[in-house]
């Protein structure tokens, strides 16, 4: 069993500046892989707390992974904050100062002398090549324990791992695999309900997580071989898909959109956006079934696009009689064999309301909601419960009644 920490080093980080997407990265190859990752930790640029932050990781872990820090200004710490751990004192390393130097000279320019911290090195790291940057990683091999100094940007952060860490890791002997079912239009708790019992279980595991697309349940094991890990997560994966078959719309990478885009089975699908912001159409961009859009708050432009003055007077656009009319709409004035239509309210007394609709050759059905949120979240889960509506809809056939 190998033991994992990650470091995440920046005051950008730490303030929330920019998202730490490298850290969730790291955490799933790490998962995949079979290597138990027990803490994820994001420090400042400070000298002292990242060189104790290393010092306390290496007392109950077996490989620490630090990402960003590797550049060449004074607040990029993480090359000296490793030595100090260790106790070495960093040196310029001259093959790769002859590297770097001719990274700048490829390019017509001189080396500025403030990049020659990145050719540090201590006697216990090997430098790991950047293809894709100017900062060189770190592979420290310490007392049986390994520490991998990453880069920061994602880009170079990634090829890195997978082209030179991964080749020097010893990864466990075993495997590890996994299933994730997503599902609409059901709560994490009613979810954890059909499945009490099954969450308490350490192998093969079964967690559940809120998405925006719904809530996920994530069935893993582990064992020796993939073929026993699999043996043993089929009964269990088989058990949760029984209990969550009325609202499972994909699995693992699939979207929702994509389930939608099968389930039109060749029809095409036009859409009618009032106050969402094109947030449906977004998702559904790169389906070969979406047809046509028109995202419009114009009430001139919506008359035009099948909405009634009447409905428009009495019920308003933010109603289940206006979705319903631009859903037919959709079909009649964008010419597709399915309409879709969603009408949002994010200010006023319909803040937070939001309808969504759909007609075929079959009918019609609309459904409503009305959640407390911001107005990116108002438009977020129109969108997302319009894609969840013609999803079940052509799943079941194409009946509407």
């Amino acid at each position: 069993m190998l033991l994992a920490e990650i470091i995440s080093v920046g005051t950008e980080l730490l303030f929330g500046e920019i998202v730490d997407s490298n850290a969730a990265f790291l955490a799933r190859e790490l998962g995949a892989r079979g290597v138990i990752l027990h803490r994820k930790t994001v420090l400042g640029d400070n000298l002292g707390r990242v060189s104790e932050a290393v010092k306390v990781a290496l007392s109950r872990a077996d490989l620490v992974i630090l990402g960003g820090g590797l550049g060449p200004t004074d607040d990029d710490l993480t090359r000296e904050s490793i030595a100090d751990a260790l106790g070495e004192t960093p040196a310029e390393d001259p093959a790769l100062l002859a590297w770097l130097e001719g990274l700048y000279a490829a390019r017509g320019r001189e080396m500025p002398q403030i990049n020659r911290k990145q050719t540090w090195l201590i006697p216990s790291a090997e430098a790991l090549p950047n293809p894709v940057g100017t900062a060189p990683g770190w592979f420290v091999r310490t007392g049986g324990k390994f520490v991998v100094a990453l880069p920061g940007p994602p880009r170079e952060m990634q090829r890195m791992w997978r082209e030179q860490v991964l080749p020097r890791l010893p990864l466990p002997d075993h495997a590890l695999v996994s299933t994730t079912i997503h599902t609409q239009g059901i709560g994490e708790s009613n979810v954890a309900e059909l499945l009490a019992g099954l969450t308490q279980k350490a192998n093969p595991s079964v967690g559940t997580y809120a998405r925006k697309t719904g809530v996920d349940v994530r069935v893993a094991a582990s064992a020796g071989t993939e073929a026993e890990a699999r043996a043993l997560l089929a009964p269990v994966l088989e058990t949760v898909r029984a209990a969550l078959s009325r609202w499972t719309w994909g699995e693992d990478a699939q979207t929702l959109a994509g389930a939608l885009g099968t389930a039109l089975s060749g029809r095409s699908l036009g859409v009618i956006e009032a106050g969402s912001a094109g947030g449906l159409c977004s998702l559904l961009a790169d389906e070969p079934g979406f047809l046509d859009a028109a995202v419009t708050q114009d009430h001139a432009r919506l008359i035009t696009l099948g909405l009634t003055p009447v409905t428009l007077r009495d019920a308003g656009l933010v109603s289940e009689a206006a979705a319903l009319e631009l859903a037919a709409g959709a079909r009649e004035h964008l010419g597709a064999d399915v309409g879709l239509a969603v009408v949002v309210g994010v200010t006023g007394e319909h803040a937070g309301q939001a309808y969504a609709a759909i007609e075929n050759e079959k009918g019609r059905k609309a459904v409503g909601i009305n959640w407390p949120g911001d107005a990116a979240q108002v438009r977020e889960r129109a969108a997302v419960t319009a894609l969840a509506l013609a999803y079940r809809a052509l799943r079941a056939g194409g009946e509407l009644s």
